[in-house]
């Protein structure tokens, strides 16, 4: 294995990037002070990354001295300083205007990577990728520079779920594969991460991985590379080999893992621990071969994202794990304790059973017997008479003319299987098949019961028809299970002529596929900002797509600019 920089950065508790609130797996900023910086997120050789040295002669800024509950641009209230670290800080804030919390790193000015921070902020918010967590804002003013990011306080990172133990090889399939294909993106878009750790990766209870600090993180440390696609394939190799294993892939502990023994060396996670699946304990080799690892059956090594995204998805297929039912406590069936076998003196005596009562005898019981079958007789006697005569009746009396009585879920009622009960909405995601998304970090605002708030698209010249410059622009919604969606309650944000609104049915919350391969629901169009959609067959799904391909013509607010646009206030669907 090539000999590893101790000038590297530690970044699961230094990467700069504000970790999450208290219980989803963060890491304060005490922590993060007391961290000595010897280890690299991805492995990287000394000569392939280095990290900018400042001038002795030219000390590192100090932090601007800020407190709980300053305000920044009269918006972003700062709540808790959760990094202090080389110049910059790290808060939890909250943006007083849309209500939500967010993360904000500061420095002032005058430091020596304020430029690069702003740059790689802005950067990154083009990128609008929702597998990353999202720059909300970066901006300059009054001696500071300051970037806003979202923040994502129902995720766990990734650190904390390694902290369990191994992860399952279909969750360590959709990791390596969900981060690869991100960074795959990112990496066509010239941006790479380099600090790419357990600790910048997000799970969300739905499952999808998001990825914190892309560019933002590495500019804030100051830590470039040569060879930035080789950084981050390994540093995703080792996410996989650490998902796989429970194990940091280097000698060193690192991210809250052991690493390996000394003497062992870099091996495959296979020969680490038993039951780890062949195909991925081989892809992690791949991706780590840069650092001295030795794919088995001479396998070309993976030296970029996009070779381990295809390398990921020529994989035979993993299957989820089957569903285990809870063990509920037998109360009734429990079997006893088994006793000691006791000796045939000291053994208790069984009492013998009771014998049932003998049968009537003599005359009294055949009296009965002959009493019981009068009465049998008798009854069916009186039951076939009634029988009869009611056939009797039938066959005089004119048929009633039947009346049909429309049903529930009837061609006349409705659509099957349709109960009306509200569906709870779990999580959303843009839906961008093109790749440029609208407003990825307000998404929640469209379903969070609050009507003052919404999700917006961007403005556009021509309407109310997006196409041809833009097919459309939608949100995907997690049902959290496969439901039968009968109809959708949708709230606008802008009147007037028109707004067309299409339900899908999707397989995934980052699904890229186009409208025309999803299935389709129905179909609406409004002048009006409220709008109900009636499915007319509906499906079993988990994911629902609500794709807008008209929109119609508006003022300019604190969005955007006059023209063509529209706003999810609030949207609901009842199955």
């Amino acid at each position: 294995m090539a000999e590893r920089s101790t000038a590297a950065v530690d970044v699961a508790n230094e990467s700069g990037e504000a970790p999450l609130a208290a219980g989803a797996g963060g890491v304060t900023g005490d922590s993060d002070k007391g961290q000595s910086e010897t280890q690299g997120a991805g492995g990287q050789d000394a000569e392939q990354t280095s990290i900018e040295e400042t001038a002795p002669s030219t000390p590192t800024p100090e932090p601007p001295e800020l407190h709980s509950g300053h305000k920044l641009a009269r918006r972003y209230r700062l709540e808790e300083c959760v990094t202090r670290l080389e110049g910059f800080s790290s808060w939890r804030a909250v943006d007083e205007k849309l209500r939500r919390a967010v993360g904000v790193h500061l420095l002032p000015a005058d430091h020596p990577r304020a430029r690069s921070v702003l740059s790689a902020a802005r950067s990154s918010a083009l990128l609008g990728d929702p597998r990353f967590v999202q720059v909300l804002d970066a901006v300059e003013e009054n001696d500071l520079v300051y970037v806003v990011h979202e923040w994502l306080p129902d995720a766990t990172e990734l650190s904390a779920v390694l902290a369990a133990g191994p992860m399952e090889a279909y969750d360590a399939y959709q990791l390596v594969s969900q981060v690869a294909q991100a960074m795959t993106a990112a990496h066509r878009e010239g941006l790479s991460h380099l600090l790419l750790s357990p600790g910048c990766v997000l799970r969300s209870e739905s499952g999808q991985y998001r990825i914190r600090g892309l560019a933002v993180a590495a500019a804030l440390r100051g830590v470039t590379s040569d060879r930035p696609k080789r950084t981050d394939t390994e540093a995703i190799g080792a996410l996989l080999y650490a998902a796989l294993t429970a194990r940091w892939p280097y000698q060193e502990d690192a991210h809250g893992l052991t690493g390996l023994p000394e003497d062992l060396g870099l091996v495959a996670p296979d020969q680490v621990r038993a039951g780890v699946h062949r195909g991925l304990a081989e892809l992690a080799m791949r991706a780590l071969v840069n650092d001295g690892a030795t794919p088995s059956r001479q396998e070309q090594p993976c030296t970029t994202p996009e070779e381990l995204a295809k390398a990921v998805a020529a994989l035979p297929r993993i299957r989820p794990p089957e569903p285990t039912a809870p063990a509920f406590p037998q109360a009734g069936y429990r079997q006893p304790p088994a006793r000691p076998a006791q000796p045939a003196a000291t053994r208790p005596i069984a009492h013998a059973t009771q014998p049932p009562p003998p049968p009537l005898a003599g005359r009294t019981g055949k009296v009965l017997k002959w009493g019981v079958a009068a009465l049998l007789i008798a009854a069916l006697g009186l039951g076939s008479w009634q029988v009869a005569d009611t056939l009797m009746n039938r066959e005089n009396t004119p048929a009633p003319t039947p009346s049909v009585q429309p049903q529930k879920g009837s061609a006349t009622g409705g659509a099957g299987h349709v109960t009306n009960q509200p569906l709870r909405i779990v999580g959303a995601q843009e839906y961008a098949p093109d790749g440029i998304t609208e407003d990825p970090g307000d998404v929640g605002l469209s379903y969070d019961g609050n009507p003052s708030t919404y999700w917006h698209t961007k403005s556009f010249d021509s309407g109310p028809v997006l196409a041809p410059f833009k097919a459309g622009v939608g949100i995907v919604y997690d049902l959290g299970s496969a439901q039968k969606v009968g109809s959708a309650s949708l709230t606008f944000h802008y009147g007037g002529s028109y707004t067309t609104a299409t339900l899908y049915a999707a397989d995934s919350l980052t699904t890229a596929a186009s409208p025309s391969s999803l299935h389709k629901l129905g179909t609406v169009t409004t002048d009006t900002t409220n709008a109900k959609l009636s499915v007319s067959s509906p499906v079993s799904t988990r994911y629902v797509v609500l794709w807008l391909t008209a929109v119609p013509k508006a003022g300019a607010d604190g969005f955007s600019s006059p023209g063509f646009k529209q706003g999810i206030a609030e949207v609901s669907f009842t199955g």
